[in-house]
């Protein structure tokens, strides 16, 4: 992984944490990535990526489902991105 995308503890000022959010509105699990938690960040993208391709498929019958799932994922995301940084 890059260095440039992790940050360090001891040169790092203390952010607000909006650059993480801001990143993982875009891409789920990006903004945890720049949080250095990689794990985390595979996970979330791997569930917004398979809810939001069972959205799409499974549109007419449980397209919702999936859909909410979608949608609470990225809410997550981001709002974990944003106070992770902001622990930091």
């Amino acid at each position: 992984m890059s260095k440039a995308l992790v940050r360090t503890g001891s040169s790092a000022s203390s952010g607000s944490g909006v650059v993480p959010a801001v990143c993982s509105f875009f891409i789920p699990g990006v903004g945890q990535l720049i949080n250095g938690e990689t794990d985390k960040a595979i996970g979330v993208f791997a569930v917004a990526a398979v809810a939001g391709a069972g959205f799409l498929v499974g549109l007419p019958i449980v397209g919702g489902i999936f859909g909410l799932v979608h949608l609470a994922t990225h809410v997550y995301a981001v709002g974990d991105a944003y106070l992770q940084a902001r622990k930091k």
